[in-house]
């Protein structure tokens, strides 16, 4: 059973309490973006982690169905949130080791950041 879609104005509020430091509204601002990127680069070549929170397989390309997809990209909550709203550079986020991006199409520079949904 897939989970619960976020009402995007939910998620847009959850967000904007996260970025303001809002710790309640984390997990919700995470899962929210992670559901936009998935409807925004529909796929299932690529798996983007942020634990504890929530991963989504997005990127249109070969199909992942056993084990390991063998494109990862995991990060932590933080960095997430400041890649999809435009507060950090993919390649910095890369290069400092927060991202952790392993395979050929583990790379999301060309989808954030993302445009956010409103209402």
């Amino acid at each position: 059973m897939p989970p619960k879609r976020i009402p995007n104005d939910v998620g847009a509020a959850a967000v904007e309490a996260a970025l303001a430091d809002s710790r309640a509204d984390l997990p919700t601002a995470v899962r929210w973006l992670l559901q936009v990127l998935a409807e925004s680069a529909e796929g299932n070549t690529v798996e983007v982690r942020v634990p504890p929170y929530g991963a989504v397989q997005a990127i249109e390309g070969p199909r992942h169905t056993r084990g390991t997809p063998p494109n990862v990209i995991e990060m932590d909550a933080a960095t997430w949130l400041a890649l999809a709203t435009g507060g950090r550079a993919w390649a910095e986020a890369v290069a400092s080791g927060a991202v952790h991006a392993s395979g050929q199409r583990a790379d999301l520079t060309a989808y954030l950041p993302l445009v956010l949904p409103r209402g």
